[in-house]
């Protein structure tokens, strides 16, 4: 039973597998392999302008804390003009966290640069892949196109093809018909004159049928002693003219 089971799941699976090699359009698996690679470009170019907006967000926030860090020293230096070095340690306090803020800023700057540098080698590399395939797709698809043709005009030329094949066998299937009712009509014909078949669409019984050939036999018969009788009357007549 397992082994059966396992014998139509394999038939199963070819028929299937036939039925989509049928179906499927080399062409139009190409386009949308196509269409699924330009996507995952654009994806790509997302993701580097993403990069590329926080990298300058990023940018700005250092530009202000830099401009925040002249402030606050130009602030120490005027307190301690002033005779107040409170004022002035803690502005330089303040300077210092600014720093240690744009130094942590620094490094995150550069980590974005680098993965924008990254992402754009692998855009450049992808376009460059998606563009080697639609070159190649274009031919794909242009070969597939004429050896499709090709094919169909064989198979119209030799009548390979299913519609030649159909025809075919409805031309066999009209010849062996024909030749059937032409067998049985003259079946039909022999029996009829035979006799034992009776025609409906004559008034003569089988019997008149009968009479009338008796009676032609015999009309044939007297006919054709009288043919022998003249002919023996004209070959007397000959000897005694000689």
């Amino acid at each position: 039973m397992a082994g059966l089971l396992s014998r139509l799941s394999m038939v199963i699976k070819a028929k299937f597998s036939k039925l989509l090699d049928r179906a499927e359009d080399p062409g139009e698996t190409l386009d949308y392999s196509y269409e699924k690679q330009l996507e995952l470009l654009q994806n790509v170019k997302r993701g580097v302008a993403d990069v590329v907006t926080a990298k300058k967000r990023l940018e700005i926030q250092t530009s202000t804390l830099e401009q925040s860090v002249v402030k606050l020293e130009t602030q120490a230096r005027q307190a301690l003009g002033a005779g107040r070095e409170d004022l002035a340690r803690a502005a330089l306090e303040r300077k210092s966290a600014v720093q240690q803020q744009l130094q942590g800023l620094d490094q995150q700057v550069q980590g974005l640069m680098a993965q924008q540098e990254k992402l754009v080698a692998s855009e450049k590399q992808l376009s460059a892949k998606i563009e080697a395939f639609r070159s190649q797709k274009e031919v794909i698809k242009a070969q597939y196109s004429a050896a499709e043709a090709q094919v169909r005009i064989g198979e119209a030329a030799s009548g390979i093809g299913e519609q030649m094949a159909d025809t075919g066998l409805a031309i066999q299937r009209a010849k062996d018909k024909t030749e059937q009712m032409t067998a049985r009509a003259a079946a039909v014909e022999e029996l009829v004159a035979a006799g034992t078949l009776e025609d409906f669409t004559s008034d003569q019984t089988a019997l008149d049928r009968e009479l009338a050939q008796l009676a032609s036999q015999s009309e044939v018969d007297s006919e054709l002693e009288k043919m022998k009788a003249e002919i023996g009357a004209g070959g007397e007549q000959k000897e005694l003219d000689q």
